[in-house]
């Protein structure tokens, strides 16, 4: 069983940057794509940004685009996500989530469905 531990969630600033991580464990033999999603209070879980295992094929939602990137450190198993200029609406609960590497796509890199493993989540809340 694949474990996702993100971490770098808090509070911040209108304005601010953070930068979240996923702790892969242990990872998925083969190729896989994992993503970053969140919820936000009264809304349903929505993607925001992934890549490929092999780092190539990265995905961002339309609401961070130009100010979010996505990386992975592979020797340490790790996903990143950075965001800046973070608004309000940012506010939520981020999650890590990896695809099955055999699981064959059905939908989109931000659609939940196509994901089998899911961490617990870090806090991300934006305050003016």
């Amino acid at each position: 069983q694949v474990q996702l531990v993100e971490s770098g969630g808090g509070s911040v600033q209108v304005g601010g940057s953070l930068r979240l991580s996923c702790v892969v464990s242990p990872v998925p033999v083969g190729q896989f794509y994992i993503s970053w999603f969140r919820r936000s209070p009264g809304k349903k879980r929505e993607g925001v940004a992934g890549i490929q295992s092999d780092g190539r094929k990265p995905w961002y939602a339309d609401f961070v685009k130009g100010r979010s990137a996505v990386s992975q450190d592979n020797a340490k198993a790790t996903l990143y996500l950075q965001v800046n200029d973070l608004k309000p609406e940012d506010t939520a609960m981020y999650y890590c989530a990896v695809r099955h590497p055999d699981k064959l796509w059905i939908g989109r890199p931000g659609d939940e469905y196509e994901y089998t493993y899911w961490g617990r989540g870090t806090q991300v809340t934006v305050s003016s």
